[in-house]
């Protein structure tokens, strides 16, 4: 076992430690790329190993007693030394602390940082738009003295369980390290057209504008609202409604902002206290629905909700019912390498309790009356949009899995949510009963937009108001593994 020779650091130390290293590489890098832009001069190879990510180590060696906790994550699972490299820690400072705390304070961990063996991709620290230097310099140019992001170095192999121990090395602190992390910070940029410092911790992910519609709507009630919790509305493009614009101005600018630029454009009601909202309106299908929790993930949220529409498949249902998904039939085939459909995806009782009392306090409905409204049970997930053309094909499976509902994201969200230590639910709206002859007519699909999509909105509002309550119960147990890393 390692043991150390300089002392260990505090956690708020360690932060202020990680923050000063991190700060002073991409500062470092930044001006090698802007000298390098003006006078062809390159890096030297003292100056390039001043562009590497801080590294955190966490080391436990226990002596008597090993305390116990119910708490599902910040604990350690065997003694030893556990590292990660850090990107962004001023951003990630609160959840870091949170972390690093009970590991000090509960299990007597010593803590050290120092600078690691992995580089910071220059893009990773240009300015937005200015990853190829404004187009003076070619990108086959900087690579030739500039890290690069290389995809053999980028991974979830901790999150998937395929990292191997090797005595001597340290064990995984965090799912994702610094590079990981950096990749999807880009990627979240340029999917959602809004900067990913603005995502919030509690996200809601739907299919269909409309719901984002009634976001927006919320949003700009909730800032006209004296003494409310809320302090701006990030819109995509990056423009911000806050409480000092005036009506018509901030209308202005959610009508000015180019949402349809994006491929899964995001709005994010920020609130005083951290815990704001996020919408992200993730399109159709399961590959949009894998792609974006990929990267939402290295955020380490707190919830992520799908609120959409699904297609009813019992004769009991009424269109604009709910459905309430307590297991997921996965044909949506895109996660099957990675985590196997015979894997099951637990239903999380905090999340799904949560879930059916906001739903009573919107609708007003308790008891039988909420009973006909909302209905729980299996969400079949497919890949195929059109799967009703071979609907005597999947009659079989859908009997066997007694599925109630039918739709193309929900499984691959809670697949994800479970593969990345993620809590997730889904509350569905039925829109359409495919096997009962009440298809999707465009003069029905109006009425019932405009009556169901507000309230369903304000049902995923009121469970996270609800979750906020119990954020060490909802980083559930469930999530985690014999051998996880310390951090949730």
């Amino acid at each position: 076992m390692q043991t150390t020779a300089t002392p260990s650091l505090t956690p708020e130390a360690a932060v202020d430690r990680l923050e000063a290293i991190h700060a002073e590489a991409c500062e470092a890098l930044r001006a090698a790329l802007k000298r390098y832009a003006e006078s062809g001069v390159p890096p030297t190879e003292e100056e390039r190993a001043g562009f590497r990510y801080p590294e955190l180590r966490v080391t436990w060696e226990p002596h008597g007693k090993q305390p116990f906790t119910r708490r599902a994550w910040a604990k350690f699972q065997a003694p030893g030394v556990y590292a990660t490299t850090v990107t962004h820690p001023d951003h990630f400072r609160t959840y870091l602390l949170e972390q690093l705390r009970p590991l000090v304070d509960e299990f007597g961990a010593t803590l050290q940082v120092r600078v690691s063996d992995q580089e910071i991709p220059y893009p990773y620290v240009a300015s937005s738009g200015d990853e190829f230097l404004h187009g003076t310099v070619e990108v086959s140019e900087l690579a030739r003295h500039f890290p690069v992001p290389l995809l053999a170095a980028v991974g979830d192999e901790v999150a998937d369980g395929a990292w191997d121990f090797s005595p001597g090395k340290p064990r995984p602190l965090a799912l994702f390290d610094a590079v990981r992390v950096d990749f999807s910070l880009k990627r979240l940029a340029h999917y959602t057209g809004t900067p990913w410092t603005s995502i919030q911790p509690w996200i809601l992910l739907t299919n269909y504008q409309r719901y984002v519609d009634q976001f927006v709507q919320h949003g700009l009630s909730e800032l006209a609202r004296e003494g409310g919790p809320f302090t701006r509305l990030v819109l995509p493009g990056g423009d911000t409604v806050t409480r000092r614009d005036a009506a018509d101005e901030a209308l202005a600018k959610v009508k000015a902002a180019p949402w349809e630029r994006f491929q899964m454009p995001a709005y994010s009601l920020e609130r005083e206290d951290g815990h704001g909202v996020t919408i992200v309106n993730i399109g159709v299908g399961p590959s949009n629905a894998k792609n974006i929790t990929d990267h939402l993930a290295v955020l380490r949220p707190n919830c992520w909700l799908m609120i959409g529409h699904c297609g009813g498949l019992r004769q009991s249902q009424v269109i604009g019912d709910y459905v309430l998904a307590h297991a997921y039939l996965r044909r949506d085939k895109i996660l099957d390498e990675l985590l196997p459909p015979e894997i099951p995806i637990p239903a999380l009782a905090e999340v799904q309790v949560a879930l059916q009392e906001a739903a009573a306090r919107v609708t007003g409905e308790r008891g039988e009356a909420l009973k006909r409204r909302l209905r729980t049970g299996t969400v079949m997930s497919v890949d195929d949009r059109n799967w009703e053309l071979r609907f005597t094909q999947e009659r079989r499976r859908i009997n066997l899995a007694r599925a109630v509902a039918v739709d193309m994201e929900s499984g691959t969200l809670a697949a994800q949510g479970y593969r990345l230590r993620v809590p997730y639910g889904t509350l569905l709206c039925v829109s359409d009963k495919p096997l009962h002859g009440e298809i999707k007519l465009p003069g029905a699909a109006t009425a019932f937009y405009a009556r169901a999509v507000g309230e369903h909105l304000r049902i995923g509002l009121e469970t996270f108001g609800l979750l906020r309550e119990q954020l060490v119960s909802l980083h559930s147990r469930k999530l985690r593994s014999f051998d996880e890393p310390v951090f949730r």
